[in-house]
């Protein structure tokens, strides 16, 4: 009997909820035959069968939360566990094994020495002071869950009863705890003046444009850093996170390569990428590598915001609703579209001068007709 464990599902997916079980114990499996489907914070995803088999046991229900390389079934077959296994060194002898350690599941010699958790369940168990060695994971084979560390910090009970957060909104909490953590806001407003524009308007793709436009101007923004080494990464493309508000949360696919196409392209990218996303069908590589964020909640309500950069990039723009607001031009007063703009830049590594002037280039790209 093999343990087929939850594979890798792509940067930054560090665990998946159970939506569907597509087999059950006792049947027969085909290499590539659909197992289970799954949840993540980008997307649902299928998962496969890597080889034939009989199922034996599937663990976890629908609605439960299983981290990378965690057992999602096990079944008898003719090829090796392909589970997925993180950090092992290369090379062979004692001082190899000892060096090894397993997503999942530990090696058998280590089982004894210590309590067998995955690696994000040790790390959330370090920073929350708890000691794995005086739990009893409640996970498949005595696994500790990131529930049981959560649980034992909280004093043995939760505090009270409510509606566990899943999926998207499940990734939305961990990520602003994240932000709110690590990276140090400050958020700047201005306003770009509409008036040239001709109708009908096409906020959207003007913005899109007018942020490739202000990055080639002031580059910084466009960027990644990595706090804990102090590194920085500039990027040569400015690929765009777009938030999209859905009943299940916030989704932010990635339109690439901004700068490089034209309004018409970028239009049919928007629309297929929202479309995606509005069907829960859109890629979980669509959602990953956004070097710079937009957020357009003027769609909905609201002016300025204070929007949250999440780590690696280092900012984000907000836009809000477009409003005709009195204009003073020469000795007369005009009533003009204004939209008003909120830029949220991470101070660790961008000054306000340039935030500052890219917000300028931003508006002075806006403003053109």
């Amino acid at each position: 009997m093999k343990h087929f464990k939850l594979p890798d599902l792509g940067e930054g997916l560090q665990e998946a909820e159970i939506v569907e079980w597509h087999v059950q114990a006792g049947d027969t499996v085909k290499a590539d035959q659909l197992l289970v489907s799954v949840e993540t914070a980008k997307a649902i995803v299928d998962i496969p069968a890597p080889y034939d088999g009989v199922v034996v046991k599937t663990f976890g229900a629908p609605g439960d939360i299983l981290h990378v390389g965690e057992p999602l079934l096990a079944y008898e077959g003719e090829a090796e566990d392909s589970g997925t296994v993180v950090g092992r060194l290369e090379g062979g002898g004692e001082a190899a094994q000892a060096d090894r350690f397993f997503i999942g599941a530990a090696p058998s010699t280590r089982e004894h020495l210590a309590p067998r958790a995955t690696p994000a369940v040790r790390q959330l168990a370090g920073r929350l002071k708890v000691r794995l060695e005086d739990l009893q994971g409640s996970g498949p084979d005595g696994l500790i869950t990131r529930a049981d560390v959560e649980t034992a910090a909280q004093g043995g009970a939760a505090p009270f009863d409510g509606e566990k957060l899943r999926g998207v909104r499940r990734s939305m909490a961990l990520n602003m705890a994240r932000a709110h953590a690590e990276v140090v806001p400050v958020t700047l407003f201005g306003d770009a003046d509409l008036q040239r524009w001709a109708e009908p308007r096409d906020p959207l793709v003007r913005l899109a444009l007018a942020i490739a436009a202000a990055v080639r101007a002031e580059p910084g923004v466009n960027s990644w850093f990595d706090g804990q080494r102090l590194l920085l990464k500039r990027h040569e493309t400015l690929d765009l996170g777009i938030a999209v508000d859905t009943p299940d949360g916030l989704f932010v696919p990635v339109l690439r390569d901004v700068g490089n196409r034209s309004a018409e392209d970028l239009k049919a990218g928007m629309a297929r990428l929202r479309a995606d996303v509005q069907a829960r069908s859109i890629p979980p590589q669509e959602m990953m590598g956004a070097t710079f964020t937009l957020s357009n909640y003027g769609t909905l309500f609201g002016r300025y915001a204070s929007p949250v950069v999440v780590p690696p990039q280092v900012a984000i723009l907000g836009a809000g609703g477009i409003r005709r607001e009195p204009v003073a031009g020469g000795n007369e007063v005009e009533v003009h579209p204004i939209l008003p703009l909120s830029l949220t830049f991470d101070h660790r590594v961008i000054t306000g001068g340039e935030a500052a002037r890219f917000l300028k280039a931003l508006v002075t790209e806006l403003e053109k007709a």
